[in-house]
């Protein structure tokens, strides 16, 4: 298996890339914005994405967005095809794309929305924490492509304060003590805990009259 910095020679794959992602959000039931094959190759193009190949056969994916004048990046649409899935695939792309921004942005802040509490656990591992929308980038455009999202009216209703996705923030600037470093252990059940009640709470508000 190799994971390697994608370039033009893979946009081959950005319909399956394309595909993978939305059957995915099918399968899970959750919400997810959208992606062309032509906005996937334009990552490829520009070396902001990283691809996992079995030899020719597509394994899986995550690419990099920009947002705020290179203030703020985000690592998005990680997947990984069905085939490979449960073999650790997932958290070895995270990595590597998770360190590709490092490189390439060292000065800018990473984050992610996900309601998927196997992404959260990956970004908690690489130093994320969860923070507000508020401390997210500001950029309209980043909060436009979630209007394929099928959980859009719920960001809408909300100003976009908060939705069923938690923010996650890495910020290298921020200076950690032993302390906080160990306070941040990973605690999936704090995770499970934290999207249980967003969900609870949407729902209730959903069935109100």
């Amino acid at each position: 298996m190799d994971i390697v910095i994608a370039n033009e020679s893979h946009f081959k794959y950005a319909q399956i890339i394309c595909d993978t992602i939305a059957d995915s959000a099918k399968v899970r039931g959750t919400g997810i914005a959208k992606r062309t094959p032509e906005y996937i190759m334009k990552r490829l193009q520009n070396g902001n994405a990283v691809i996992a190949l079995d030899g020719d056969t597509f394994a899986g994916f995550c690419y990099i967005e920009v947002w705020g004048n290179k203030d703020f990046v985000a690592n998005s649409g990680l997947i990984v095809h069905p085939d490979y899935r449960n073999q650790g695939l997932a958290k070895k792309i995270k990595k590597a794309i998770f360190e590709l921004s490092r490189k390439k942005f060292p000065d800018a802040k990473i984050f992610g929305i996900t309601t998927g509490l196997a992404v959260m656990k990956m970004n908690y591992e690489l130093g994320y924490r969860p923070v507000t929308f508020s401390e997210l980038t500001d950029d309209p455009d980043f909060w436009k492509g979630c209007q394929t999202c099928k959980n859009f009216d719920i960001l809408t209703r909300t100003e976009q304060k908060m939705c069923l996705c938690t923010g996650m923030l890495y910020d290298a600037n921020e200076k950690k003590s032993e302390k906080d470093t160990e306070s941040k252990k990973l605690n999936g059940k704090a995770f499970q805990r934290l999207k249980n009640i967003k969900e609870t709470l949407f729902l209730k508000k959903k069935q109100k009259p």
